[in-house]
């Protein structure tokens, strides 16, 4: 039997033109660079698709889509991070999910000045089964020039989709505190934690089948 690729749930700025073309490239940059070993999950896909455009149902949308996935990866980018990405961070390990932080903003901010600090608020640190991969985007950018723009800007999305498969490579070896035994329970503590519409789209019988592709994906 084919092994299926594990999804991934980019999480991150969404909100202009910058964000969604930066989204895009850097998820098809890593499918192809990973040879499709993981799939991106890109939640500006699902929200266009939302019937009734309410804040429950756009974020309960994005909700599926995270505990959908295997794994996530979190742009942890800006002076400050975003919310939205903090909170389903959160949520994500709160049923251990693998989790790599990227951040390819030079700047430092946050707890950075601490010996063990990052550049950011020192609560999103220090979380088990998750790495963090700090990139300086500029120094990447004038190392992958060239004269070709499309070229360049190819290579510059597929260097950096590389590390991140190196990330993600080691990231899914690292053995989880939950136990397959606890999947099914912690996800429907977390599911009924968020509340909105997530038991609805959640019934007994799709989140017993969530557990169990959870289990069946080796990662607990």
């Amino acid at each position: 039997m084919e092994k299926q690729p594990l999804k991934i749930y980019f999480a991150g700025d969404l909100f202009d033109a910058k964000d969604l073309g930066g989204n895009l490239l850097l998820a098809d940059a890593i499918e192809k660079c990973s040879s499709h070993r993981y799939r991106i999950l890109l939640p500006q896909e699902g929200e266009c698709e939302v019937g009734v455009r309410s804040a429950e149902n756009i974020r309960d949308a994005d909700f599926e889509l995270l505990f959908e996935s295997d794994l996530i990866l979190a742009n942890f980018d800006g002076p400050d991070l975003d919310s939205g990405t903090v909170a389903e961070f959160c949520f994500a390990k709160m049923v251990d999910m693998p989790a790599l932080l990227l951040r390819t903003d030079f700047r430092d901010t946050g707890d950075s000045t601490l010996p063990d600090g990052d550049p950011w608020n020192l609560m999103c640190s220090c979380y088990p089964r998750t790495s963090v991969l700090f990139l300086n985007a500029m120094e990447r950018y004038h190392q992958c020039k060239q004269p070709d723009r499309m070229a360049f800007l190819n290579g510059f999305y597929s260097s950096i989709a590389k590390d991140i498969i190196r990330e993600l490579d080691k990231l899914v070896t690292r053995k989880s505190w939950l136990g397959s035994e606890r999947v099914y329970d912690q996800l429907a503590a977390a599911l009924q934690s968020i509340g909105g519409s997530l038991h609805k789209r959640f019934d007994a019988l799709r989140l017993k089948a969530l557990a169990d592709a959870k289990k069946n994906s080796g990662l607990y």
